[in-house]
């Protein structure tokens, strides 16, 4: 046999066309396998790879991160200023979630990664925020962060008692809560004072007390000495009624003298509104000016009635005017009173006083007959737009009046009597009062006055052209023309004269009062003569008389 090819090794399995491998022979032992390789992974390739992802990463967090910074550098969307008030997240969710809502910021999960990046987002407070227009994010994370809300304030005037300031405290619709009980008299601090929404008024209160004991302490060390003030306290209730009695500032230390000068000589204060507050306590006004008997009631507080100062303070005064208490003006001051121009003028004796007194009440009355001046006749206001034209067949035509003629001669002649006959009254009335004619009356001295309730007389035109138709000669009260004379003479011929309203007693006394006097002259009576109008029968007219008995209790 011949050796088998290749020195007696196998032969080797030749790669087809398509690189596979070729069978071997049926007969031939397959071939031996090489054992695999092992893949070659090194450091430098995993290092490589986590460079690249670090780097593609970085890369993207920081374009986000410049993105997110220009974005919370940019102006918001809020269009003019807003307060907004942010809530407890109960109740209007995240902080984030009500700016949105308000419009402040645009996006409120940006809004939250930024306060995340930056530290801030558990620095955030609650509270009420004035925005302004086109805030950015930066700026409103800034504002929240500080904490700076919108302050709001009240004001408490001078003067004012401890219910009118709970009332002023209850009527502001931004505090919260009730006051307690209404604080002691003088022991609040009149002043501005700052809050944010939610306050208590209890809280405003508190502050008040502790802003007057403050001052109250340090006033009193530096007061003046030989003062007839021996505690606080009374420093307090003088400063309440010189702050009641007086509202300019330079005013306050004379105001403080007067009432020092009257408690060193033993005088009374005689303060007004110590009367107001021993009437009402404090609950307000007395809406009237004071009375006589408001002066002389006697309360505790009316120092015109009690001697030295009240038993309290009558209102809350301010720091000024416990100033003014402490150290007053040296003067020798008794009395004051208004002087028209908000303050006072001020006197030493009573004279004096009584003087600026009756210029006060000049002025007070001046100043009535200012604001309510007499009635005067105004114009007849103008008529606007256009008058439509009568139509006479509807209405009737307009007749033009007839102006009345005028007063004949004989009126003229009348008043000449009338002037000599009051110059005889007064001839016989002072010859009466020298006793020459003591036993003779007016009518036989013949001062009667000749006036317009005379009959009429012979040869007076005048009186009988006013003579009235039913011959009585009692004139009429004004002279009438011709056509009103014809048309009452019409009248009385188409009615007749009836007799007297009243019966009998009316006729009686109508034909009594016809009965002419001693002179010749018709007698002047009164109309409810004889009837139960008759002032000297009626005994309800007589105030003295009276009118009804009152039961004994």
């Amino acid at each position: 046999m011949s050796a088998p090819p290749n020195n007696g090794e196998p032969p080797r399995p030749r790669a087809s066309l398509f690189s596979r491998t070729a069978k071997p022979a049926s007969g031939d032992p397959p071939p031996a396998r090489k054992p695999p390789k092992k893949p070659r992974r090194s450091l430098l390739s995993s290092l490589s790879a986590l460079l690249t992802f670090s780097l593609i990463g970085a890369l993207l967090a920081f374009g986000a991160v410049s993105w997110l910074m220009m974005e919370a550098r940019r102006p918001g969307p809020l269009p003019a200023d807003k307060i907004v008030n942010i809530v407890r997240e109960d109740d209007g969710g995240s902080i984030a979630d009500q700016l949105e809502r308000a419009g402040v910021v645009g996006n409120a999960t940006l809004f939250s990664v930024l306060t995340l990046l930056d530290g801030n987002r558990s620095s955030l407070k609650r509270g009420e925020y004035e925005f302004k227009a086109g805030m950015s994010m930066n700026d409103i994370e800034a504002l929240l962060a500080s904490h700076k809300v919108v302050r709001h304030k009240i004001t408490i005037p001078e003067g004012l008692t401890s219910d009118q300031i709970v009332q002023r405290l209850r009527e502001d619709d931004i505090l919260v809560g009730d006051v307690k009980e209404s604080p002691r008299e003088g022991s609040l601090m009149p002043d501005t004072y700052y809050f944010e929404r939610g306050d208590t008024r209890q809280s405003i209160i508190g502050r008040m007390a502790k802003a007057q004991t403050r001052a109250v302490d340090e006033i009193w060390k530096s007061r003046a000495p030989d003062l007839p003030i021996r505690s606080p306290g009374e420093m307090v209730t003088l400063a309440s009624i010189v702050e009641k009695e007086t509202g300019k500032a330079d005013e306050r230390p004379r105001v403080a003298g007067v009432f020092v000068n009257r408690l060193t000589k033993h005088m009374r204060l005689e303060s007004d509104p110590t009367i107001v507050y021993g009437l009402v306590f404090g609950k307000g006004t007395l809406g009237r000016p004071i009375t006589r008997a408001d002066l002389n009631q006697a309360t505790p507080y009316n120092t015109y009635v009690i001697d030295g100062l009240p038993p309290g303070p009558i209102s809350n005064p301010g720091k000024a005017a416990l100033e003014a208490v402490a150290n007053p003006a040296h003067t020798r001051d008794i009395f004051f009173v208004a002087d028209g121009t908000g303050g006072h003028v001020f006197a030493e004796t009573y004279e004096q006083h009584l003087r600026n007194v009756t210029h006060w009440r000049q002025i007070e009355k001046d100043a009535k007959d200012h604001l309510a001046p007499d009635a005067t006749p105004t114009a007849p206001p103008a008529i606007h737009g256009e008058i439509e034209t009568v139509d006479p067949a509807v209405f009737g035509a307009l007749v033009p009046l007839v102006p009345a003629p005028p007063a004949p001669a004989a009126y003229a002649t009348r008043l000449v009597k009338i002037g000599a006959g009051r110059k005889a009254m007064e001839t016989a009335l002072s010859s009466l009062s020298s006793g020459a004619a003591s036993n003779r009356s007016i009518e036989d001295l013949g001062a009667i006055v000749a006036g317009v309730n005379d009959g009429p007389r012979e040869g007076d035109a005048f009186a009988e052209a006013t003579a009235s138709i039913d011959g009585s000669g009692s004139p009429a009260s004004a002279p009438m023309s011709p056509a009103m004379l014809a048309d009452q003479r019409a009248r009385e011929a188409k009615y007749g004269y009836g007799a007297p309203a009243g019966g009998a007693a009316a006729a009686e006394t109508a034909v009594a009062s016809t009965q002419p006097t001693s002179s010749g002259r018709p007698r002047i009576y009164d109309a409810s003569e004889g009837t139960r109008l008759d002032p000297l029968l009626n005994k309800t007219y007589d105030l003295s008389y009276a009118k009804s008995v009152p039961v004994r209790q």
